[in-house]
């Protein structure tokens, strides 16, 4: 099974539980951009609760249609710092968080002038340290209709429809004592590390 879905900043756990179970992974790179979903925020969990982590973008507020590899990343804002600052906050006394932090951070440093190529780029990274070992294409042109081989997972994993992590298995988080799902992998990795695909089939 390939599965079909668009880029995401940090995906949450959800999209890798999919993963683990499909042969292939296929990112959408036709679509038009669409606000308020993952493609640009993710969820963390912070001392205070759930925060959401969100890149400032171009045009992303146009009501005029705009693909999502033309969609640029508003560097007027400083949100690299904030976000690295709260991932830090977050997760800095997590128990891998010093193994994996230099990867991640290396990419925040980065100036990607695309929302595209950011998400593309942490993908990579994420698939790399969970050790999974998925073929990753993009599509060549948009469809509405897929063959029967392909999961089409597009908008299906979104902020605003509940997927109880797709039963993500509940594993010890770094605040609380109650399990919080549809988090971003990067709370699954800082805790887990090495055993995070295990929590995820």
């Amino acid at each position: 099974m390939i599965l079909l879905t668009e880029t995401m900043y940090n995906p949450p756990a959800a999209f890798f539980w999919h993963a683990v179970r499909s042969e292939s992974i296929q990112l959408e790179a036709h679509e038009n951009y669409i606000k308020q979903s993952y493609r640009n925020r993710c969820h963390v969990l912070t001392a205070h609760g759930v925060q959401q982590l969100s890149v400032p973008v171009l045009r992303g507020n146009s009501k005029i249609k705009t693909p999502i590899q033309e969609i640029e990343i508003d560097y007027s804002q400083k949100w690299q710092l904030v976000h690295w600052r709260t991932i830090q906050a977050a997760y800095g006394r997590a128990p891998y968080f010093e193994f994996y932090s230099d990867y991640l951070q290396a990419i925040y440093e980065q100036q990607h002038k695309f929302l595209f190529e950011l998400n593309v780029d942490l993908l990579k990274l994420y698939l790399k340290l969970l050790k999974l070992n998925k073929p990753l294409n993009f599509t060549q042109d948009y469809q509405v209709q897929v063959p029967e081989n392909v999961l089409d997972l597009r908008n299906r994993i979104h902020p605003k429809i509940s997927t109880d992590n797709l039963h993500v298995n509940p594993y010890t988080q770094v605040f609380g004592k109650q399990f919080v799902p549809e988090l971003s992998i990067i709370d699954l990795l800082f805790t887990q590390g090495p055993a995070s695909l295990s929590y995820l089939q």
